[in-house]
Formats: C-alpha cells, sequence, structure tokens
C-alpha cells in the first residue's frame, strides 16, 4: 500500500470524508422527495462515489476501491431504470455510504476490513433493479453491446513522442484520429457523435495547451449527457500522466474518467485496461 501519510493520500481521504458527506446529504434529499426522480442530485452521487473509488485505485485502498465500483453499478442501474430511488434501495445505499466512512477514517486497515455483507447487498440491490427493468422492457446495461466494425481511438496528446507511441499500440486494433490539445479534442469527438460514429476509446493527455484534459473530459461526458449517455455505457477515457500530476488525474475522476495511466506509458497495462473494458478480448 502507498504511504497513507503523505500530502496526496492525505488530500483524498479528506476529499473523500466530504464527498461522503455529501452523498449521505443527497440521499436524504432524495428520500424526502418521495416519488420525484431527482436525477441531479443522482448525477452529483455517481460523480462523487466515482471520484472515491478513483483516488482509491492509486493508493491502493482495495476494498474502498470494491464498495465504491459496486454502489456506482448500482446507481449506473437505477439511473438508466429513470425510475425514483425506493426507500429500501436508499436504506442501503446509506449503510453502503456509511461503509465506506468507516473505512475511510481507518484507510490503514481497510483492506482487511470485511465487506461482505454490505457488497451482497448492493448485489441484490442490483439485480433486483435489473429484473424490474427486464419485466417493464427497459434496457439494461451491457457495455458489449457497441456498433460492428473496427474499434475508433482519439489521442489526446501534445508530446510527440507519447503521441507516436500511443498510435503504435492502438493502431493495431483500429482507427486511431490526434489531437495535439484538448479543443481540438471535444471539438473531433463532437464531430464523432454528431456522424454517429462515438470513438471507444480517447487517450486523454492531463496538461495540453488552448484547454488541459481534466475540462476536455468534463465537456465530452457532457455532450453525452446531453444525448441521455452515461458515462458507463459511454466512450471509455483514460488519462495519461507524469508522477508529478497524479493528483490531477485523480480529480479527473470527479469528471467521470475510466482509468489513467502514467507515462512513459507502458503497453501491457494499456492493453490490460482495454481488456478490462471489454473493447479487445
Amino acid at each position: 500500500m502507498i504511504d497513507l501519510n503523505n500530502e496526496l493520500a492525505q488530500d483524498y481521504l479528506a476529499d473523500c470524508k466530504e464527498h461522503l458527506a455529501a452523498i449521505e446529504s443527497d440521499f436524504l434529499a432524495i428520500k424526502m422527495g418521495g416519488t420525484r426522480i431527482d436525477e441531479s442530485r443522482l448525477g452529483r452521487i455517481f460523480r462523487a462515489i466515482h471520484s472515491v473509488w478513483g483516488g482509491a485505485l492509486f493508493f491502493e485502498l482495495n476494498r474502498i476501491h470494491e464498495l465504491a465500483l459496486k454502489m456506482e453499478e448500482v446507481l449506473a442501474q437505477i439511473r438508466s431504470d429513470k425510475t425514483a430511488l425506493t426507500f429500501e434501495q436508499i436504506r442501503i445505499l446509506l449503510l453502503a455510504t456509511d461503509r465506506l466512512s468507516q473505512l475511510i477514517q481507518q484507510p490503514d486497515a481497510s483492506n482487511h476490513a470485511d465487506i461482505t455483507e454490505i457488497m451482497a447487498a448492493l448485489d441484490c440491490l442490483r439485480a433486483c433493479s435489473s429484473s424490474a427493468a427486464d419485466r417493464r422492457g427497459v434496457t439494461t446495461l451491457n457495455r458489449t453491446d457497441r456498433s460492428s466494425g473496427p474499434l475508433r481511438f482519439l489521442l489526446a496528446e501534445d508530446d510527440l513522442t507519447c503521441r507516436l507511441l500511443l498510435q503504435n499500440i492502438l493502431c493495431r486494433y483500429g482507427e486511431c484520429h490526434v489531437a495535439v490539445n484538448g479543443m481540438e479534442a471535444v471539438e473531433a469527438f463532437h464531430i464523432a457523435m454528431e456522424q454517429g460514429q462515438a470513438y471507444d476509446l480517447v487517450c486523454m493527455d492531463i496538461l495540453m495547451p488552448e484547454m488541459n484534459g481534466r475540462e476536455a473530459v468534463r465537456r465530452i461526458r457532457a455532450m453525452e449527457e446531453e444525448r441521455g449517455i452515461l458515462s458507463t455505457l459511454g466512450t471509455k477515457v483514460i488519462m495519461t500522466t507524469t508522477v508529478e500530476d497524479v493528483k490531477e488525474a485523480i480529480l479527473c475522476f470527479h469528471e467521470l474518467c475510466d482509468a489513467y495511466l502514467i507515462k512513459p506509458i507502458d503497453m501491457t497495462e494499456l492493453i490490460g485496461q482495454m481488456k478490462r473494458y471489454q473493447l479487445i478480448q
């Protein structure tokens, strides 16, 4: 486990505490709202949970990552279902939030914590939500539903050497387009969506001229949301960064990136991420 006493870790843990307090408040507000679908609060909760598990990856806080990721999966299912949260769903999600808060309070011991019971409850919640959606004819989440044809990649990178390395790796699996700054990346993404040829994967550098990677990802996710596409079913976004920029990489999870890779990019790690998201076998 990475040292949790350094400044970066302490900042992450402090952010997690704020996120979880806000999540609890939002769940309680949704409960008070009754049968009304509160998409704005659900979206805010979703981003906060995504931020928690994203940072947990870097600090090797495995139980925190697993529990937050499971919460996100449940929330994604509920959001795709487009129905208001039931009291039972809120109850279990509040229990999961409380369990995450306990793990954050004692991060050094969190990897040895028993989260079996709450994970089982969340699995049951997701299964019940999926079954109910099926009965109503609502399409459930499925990452394998993509158009046929070669994969499409967008590489947003201003460093020539890194850009060429990524192109050399990804061109073996599909069609590669290049942007040298965040503004070009957003424009390329917009054109692709307008043409009905959305990218399967975006590799986004964080520090670029014109527009940085974090802002570019925020705009990309906003374009998807305008079309009713949740990030869980949208384009996969991998941030590329140096060790010095890890704090920025962690912040990018709040903009709903999916992963990050430390430069120089390792081909095995990149291919591993592509397999993780079922882009390749």
